[in-house]
């Protein structure tokens, strides 16, 4: 049998149900107690989305990688099962959608949650989801141990510890755990919006108005009135008009075509909002509207998207590891190679960096979305094209073989 289930109570039931049997816990008060989403309406503005959906997309093109450095030197994704948790968090999304995802929450919000599901016996983690909380609390245990406690949408809650909280924040200021809910700054540039487009509306309803006006020299019967005026439209206005290029008329009626006046919000006015609106999602129109060089991409993406990937980093890695752990080396790094904005002309001119061995074959037919060949991880170099671990010797070999044909000689 089949038995319907929330997606909410499916995600986070096991977890909300471990910790909702301790009754010690209690609120603290920071300056407020908690923290409120603000309704999803700001989501459905055009304008808005446009201005996060590049920094969204930026952040889920973010490659996760487990890097292990110690003493024994820099290995890659050392471990199979961080390795899939970070490409597949969870059984109803990539790692790019939960990045998209968390990136969006974290600019309607400047706050972004995702909960890490750990097996039972071995406490490892299993699984990741993001939270789509509507209110936060922040609850502390009986040992000092912070708390969260999440409600949904639909009436349900959650309680999970903070240590297995993967939380984003911006515009951190007052609140000693939650960034500030952009509301009360935005609002306003909202309801502007809001006006200009009722306002656009309403002109384009005014549009449908009458735009030629008959003067009639004598007086007719209503329906005389009609019968004239639709022939007027007919033989005029209509677009099987059968009249082309010229146009007789009577002494009946003069037609006069009325001003029609365009009631629509002053352009410039419009255009400042608009950029007050970019300028608060740290955007701009190029940036929007993908029409932007090398360097004004590099800007966009150190100034708004490497801090995310650097919070990422630290989250994940103070999140999924222990102090033992993260002390042995071990931390997850969110990476993003601006090549994949550069021109084609750059990404060709890399050749060069191949050709010395500080690119790898591999690594440059990535650029272009290529697969990897078989043999293109090692560095090679223009000269004999060896690994440059066999470089050394192939040069010496070399060298050997010069004096001995001197010896042969002298």
């Amino acid at each position: 049998m089949i038995i319907a289930l929330s997606l909410i109570g499916w995600m986070f039931g096991r977890k909300a149900k471990q910790q909702a049997t301790s009754t010690s816990f209690k609120l603290i008060n920071d300056l407020g107690d908690g923290f409120y989403t603000w309704n999803g309406s700001i989501y459905k503005s055009d304008i808005v989305r446009a201005c996060i959906r590049p920094k969204a997309r930026a952040i889920g093109k973010l490659v996760a990688k487990h890097v292990r450095s110690n003493q024994s030197g820099l290995v890659i994704d050392p471990e199979p099962n961080i390795k899939l948790l970070l490409q597949e968090p969870n059984p109803l999304m990539s790692g790019q959608m939960l990045q998209e995802k968390m990136a969006i929450q974290l600019e309607l919000n400047n706050n972004a949650f995702a909960l890490i599901k750990r097996d039972d016996e071995t406490l490892q983690p299993t699984e990741i989801y993001p939270i789509p909380t509507s209110e936060v609390e922040v609850l502390e245990g009986p040992s000092g141990e912070l708390y969260l406690r999440f409600y949904f949408e639909d009436g349900s809650k959650m309680i999970a510890p903070y240590s297995d909280v993967i939380h984003l924040r911006q515009d951190y200021n007052k609140h000693n755990l939650f960034g500030e809910n952009p509301q009360e700054a935005l609002l306003p540039l909202m309801d502007v919006v809001k006006t200009i487009d009722q306002g656009v509306i309403k002109a384009i309803k005014n549009s449908n108005v009458i735009k030629w006006l008959l003067k009639f020299h004598q007086t007719l019967r209503p329906e005389d009135i009609d019968r004239e005026t639709k022939r007027f439209v007919d033989n005029f206005l209509s677009a099987d008009s059968k009249i082309v290029g010229a146009a007789a008329t009577d002494a009946k009626a003069d037609a006069e075509q009325v001003k029609h006046q365009s009631y629509v919000p002053n352009e410039k006015q419009m255009e400042n909002v608009v950029e007050r609106i970019y300028d608060f999602f740290n955007t701009n129109r190029k940036i929007v509207q993908s029409d932007y060089n090398e360097d004004e991409w590099l800007a966009y993406y150190e100034a708004v998207v490497e801090p995310v990937a650097i919070q990422l980093s630290n989250e994940f890695t103070r999140k999924l590891f222990t102090r033992r752990e993260r002390g042995h080396g071990n931390r997850i790094v969110f990476e993003s190679s601006n090549l994949q904005f550069a021109s084609m002309r750059t990404k060709l001119a890399l050749v060069a960096m191949v050709d010395r061995g500080a690119m790898t074959p591999n690594e440059w037919r990535e650029q272009f979305n290529y697969a990897p060949i078989e043999g293109g991880d090692k560095p090679i170099r223009r000269l004999d094209t060896a690994p440059i671990s066999e470089g050394g010797d192939t040069n010496r070999k070399d060298r050997d073989k010069g004096d001995d044909d001197r010896e042969d000689r002298d």
